[in-house]
């Protein structure tokens, strides 16, 4: 059986530009969402809406064996994560150093599992699906029912999570917002998901699907698009420090780069690539930007935001 590298390996970025390259007009759309993000928050640096909303998600489980058949618990295990952490209720929120304490955020942003399926009827979110295919990569086959994927939900309504054997060391990917509809989503492999079942250290907590859906509402990571070998790069985010590149594993409190002392890098943070039992925080400049973001760009999901 293939053991995970044990370093986070986030496809985010890779996915990208492989599809601007096949879609010129997803740039364009980028640029367009972040000339309306920005001038969001211009406007109010702590952008905020009035009211918490909640994303409602379907599930789509594909197996090629019975292992990555995860249980209805493990998904279960994995929607109280992401409620807790975008809601700041992760009780090792408690580990951020207190330099940052002040800069902890409620992103007010929950999550449901869609209650009807696209005929009408009632529905659980989750759907199951038997695959020929052994592992998926990062070309986006396991969205499509054609490549040995399952296809996708109205994706301007719902958001999209696939959960399936991710080759490559891969623990998942995210689509930003502006990208083709039929892919729009989140990917994650079935050894990072939830808490429980086949999840597996490091990367047990469910942090992998935090990390992506922050991707989804248009985070980056925090050491910026780049590969991580430049102090130039930026995650558009004005409170997290500058840092030099990703960090892993479990590091130790400061970690100094890009002249960003004493305090450093900001690694506990779910957009970086330590691990699962290491990130328990989102900024309240990153939950400013998701929430311009559910103001602008991904309106559709919650009409009742507005």
């Amino acid at each position: 059986m293939m053991e995970h590298n044990k370093r986070r390996h986030c496809g985010t970025m890779e996915v990208y530009n492989k599809q601007v390259e096949a879609f010129p007009e997803y740039r364009r759309a980028q640029a367009v969402i972040e000339n309306e993000i920005g001038s969001l928050l211009e406007r109010k640096k702590s952008f905020r809406l009035n009211t918490p909303v909640t994303i409602d998600v379907v599930v789509h489980v594909l197996y090629h064996n019975e292992e990555e058949n995860i249980s209805d618990d493990q998904i279960y295990s994995q929607m109280e994560v992401l409620n807790k952490d975008f809601r700041c209720k992760n009780e090792d929120v408690s580990k951020v150093p207190e330099v940052w304490t002040d800069l902890i955020a409620d992103t007010g942003i929950e999550f449901r599992f869609v209650s009807q399926n696209p005929e009408g009827t009632t529905f659980t979110g989750i759907t199951r699906t038997s695959t020929s295919v052994e592992s998926f990569g990062t070309d986006n086959a396991m969205k499509a029912s054609a490549t040995g994927g399952a296809d996708p939900w109205s994706t301007d309504r719902v958001l999209n999570i696939w959960v399936c054997n991710l080759g490559e060391s891969l623990l998942g990917y995210a689509q930003f917002p502006g990208g083709p509809p039929e892919t729009d989503g989140v990917v994650v492999d079935y050894r990072a998901f939830g808490t429980t079942g086949t999840a597996r250290a490091p990367f047990n907590l469910g942090r992998t699907t935090t990390h992506e859906i922050g991707h989804y509402l248009n985070l980056s990571h925090i050491f910026g698009d780049g590969r991580g070998n430049s102090c130039s790069d930026t995650d558009y985010v004005e409170d997290t420090p500058n840092q030099l590149g990703p960090n892993y594993q479990k590091p130790v409190f400061p970690i100094v780069s890009c002249n960003n002392g004493p305090h450093g890098d900001m690694f506990m943070n779910y957009m970086d690539y330590v691990d699962d039992d290491s990130m328990y925080m989102f900024t309240e400049g990153q939950a400013a930007r998701m929430n311009a973001t559910i103001y602008g760009p991904r309106a559709t999901l919650f009409p009742q935001s507005k």
